[in-house]
């Protein structure tokens, strides 16, 4: 069969979505990629096959210039109105919801799918994929398979802030008059659906099925269906140094604090050199991959430490004993399936809730990196290092992450849901020729 994958530009989402891809490949399915024309370079060092799509538009530089997204984003979490996760029913208003999905489809979802949206749905009609795997945000994916008749998955990897606020907007429209029951979403994905020839379903905001990399132990999970796959690490084209080849004789502790931040003109929300102070002092050796910008603000580096652009995480994590991390799920899931304790330092979207299941798992301690110092990164440290309880816990997380289906066992059941789509159209055309 045909599957397109889709996602806008962004390499974190993308470095999640391809291991999937290639098992797809491997199966020997047909496989595209589709994303803004400037991501391709992107994907085709990943060994899949691109197909550019529409205009490029950079999401970051629009939203960096919008000073309410900015006021938000400085205060962490996950953006109104996907910050509900973990809320009591009581404490989530009708008017919160309803206003935080106009500002969204206004100041997100416009600007990552609009310059998409024709161009997929043109290709999708051309090649006639059977599948399209679209990421959380891409909503130009469901559309173009609705509009050529393929099967469609949403693919996870991260909490479903998305699903679970959408249950509670749905649970609270429900109860509002019907002149009241605005839908910011739906007018929006509506109005292309029918541009089309389709019409606004659910599936087109949460997929027709979740592919979830995330394991259920730490999941936020809505009233969905979902199919678990393993996260298999992948950072991209990488060399393993020497160094990296075996453990060294005192304890390691990598610092990696994700590529979002730098790679979109951020900073990171730690202070780097202050904690690389703290650690300086213990008998340690840290390995800390810290952009080259981040690098630069540097005017000293401890004896222990070893200061890298980039080291391939899955490589390091194997040699490390504690890995200080910002709780990005790709971070996160490559140091959990090496059963390593984590140190968090989570900030904005849904590392925090990440981060606290990772605690309730007993494999990791958690840090505001606003507020913390490098005392008390230094006190942690040594307790992940020295209190058994948490090796112990980061050893059961591996176990529930190694219990899920790889890409290679999804991809049978992925086979079976699509047949069944396609079964299920068969059966809806005849119905409506006979009617």
């Amino acid at each position: 069969m045909r599957v397109l994958f889709t996602t806008y530009p962004e390499r974190t989402h993308f470095l999640l979505m391809a291991p999937l891809a290639w098992a797809m490949r491997t199966a020997g399915h047909e496989v595209r990629f589709a994303s803004q024309p400037r991501f391709a370079d992107e994907i085709t060092r990943a060994g899949l096959t691109a197909v550019p799509v529409g205009r490029d538009n950079d999401l970051w530089q629009i939203i960096s210039r919008d000073p309410d997204w900015l006021g938000q984003t400085e205060q962490g979490g996950m953006p109104m109105p996907y910050d509900v996760t973990d809320r009591q029913h009581a404490d989530i208003t009708w008017e919160y919801l309803s206003e935080g999905y106009a500002t969204q489809v206004r100041r997100w979802h416009m600007a990552s799918n609009v310059p998409m949206t024709a161009g997929l749905v043109d290709f999708a009609r051309d090649w006639r994929p059977d599948l399209v795997i679209w990421e959380p945000l891409t909503y130009a994916g469901p559309l173009a398979a609705q509009a050529c008749g393929a099967a469609h998955a949403r693919l996870l990897f991260g909490i479903d802030m998305y699903g679970v606020a959408r249950d509670h907007f749905l649970r609270l429209k429900e109860l509002r008059p019907a002149d009241e029951q605005v839908d910011p979403l739906a007018e929006w994905l509506g109005g292309y659906a029918r541009k089309y020839g389709g019409e606004f379903g659910e599936e087109l905001v949460t997929g027709q099925v979740t592919i979830d990399l995330v394991p259920e132990l730490l999941q936020r999970r809505a009233d969905r269906t979902y199919l678990p796959l393993r996260p298999v690490p992948y950072g991209g084209p990488a060399e393993v140094p020497g160094w990296l080849w075996h453990k060294p004789d005192k304890p390691r502790v990598a610092l990696t604090l994700g590529l979002s931040a730098t790679g979109h003109g951020g900073e990171y929300n730690v202070g780097v050199q202050d904690v690389l102070d703290a650690l300086g002092g213990l008998d340690i050796e840290v390995v800390a991959t810290i952009a080259e910008a981040e690098q630069r603000k540097l005017t000293r580096v401890p004896p222990n430490a070893r200061v890298v652009t980039f080291a391939p995480l899955e490589a390091l994590a194997a040699t490390c004993d504690v890995v200080v991390h910002h709780a990005g799920y790709g971070t996160l899931s490559t140091t959990a399936l090496r059963g390593v304790p984590h140190l968090m330092l989570p900030w904005d979207n849904d590392g925090p809730v990440l981060a606290d299941g990772v605690g309730r798992a007993g494999a990791g301690l958690t840090l505001n990196p606003k507020e913390t110092t490098g005392e008390a990164v230094r006190d942690a440290v040594l307790r992940l290092l020295h209190e058994p309880h948490f090796g112990k816990g980061a050893a059961r997380l591996r176990d529930h992450l190694l219990e899920m289906p790889s890409p290679n066992d999804l991809v049978p059941e992925l086979e079976r849901f699509v047949a069944l789509h396609h079964d299920s159209a068969a059966r809806t055309a005849a119905e409506s020729k006979r009617g």
